[in-house]
């Protein structure tokens, strides 16, 4: 299921992270993993890039701590989504949900939602 992402965090919409990379929210996506209910927030962050890129893997890994609880605890919030866990990813470049991409960077990290916080949750 895809929900639409709120005008206030639309592609031309930068989200503020601790490292200062420009990261912007592509999509929602919710699904059941056999845990129960699952949400993956998409990122666009080009600063990841292999080639070129200015941000390693433990500094999004940073960020992506910071946006599960400054931006996907209050959007499960508003629209009353109760998951078992989410999925915060970033990439490079737009890459279709389910495809790979060799020439794409990707960083996922996973969490689960518990007390106000994120647990972060090794796949």
């Amino acid at each position: 299921m895809l929900i639409s992402v709120p005008e206030a965090l639309r592609a031309d919409q930068p989200v503020k992270v601790p490292s200062g990379q420009t990261v912007t929210l592509s999509e929602v996506l919710i699904d059941d993993s056999g845990d129960g209910p699952l949400a993956r927030f998409r990122f666009l962050a080009p600063a990841i890039a292999r080639d070129g890129g200015t941000v390693d893997f433990e500094t999004a890994s940073n960020d992506m701590a910071d946006l599960c609880v400054q931006l996907v605890l209050p959007y499960l919030e508003q629209y009353e989504l109760d998951v078992a866990s989410v999925v915060i990813s970033m990439a490079d470049r737009e890459v279709p949900f389910g495809y790979a991409d060799p020439e794409a960077t990707q960083f996922f990290e996973s969490y689960r939602p518990q007390d106000g916080g994120c647990i972060w949750e090794p796949f």
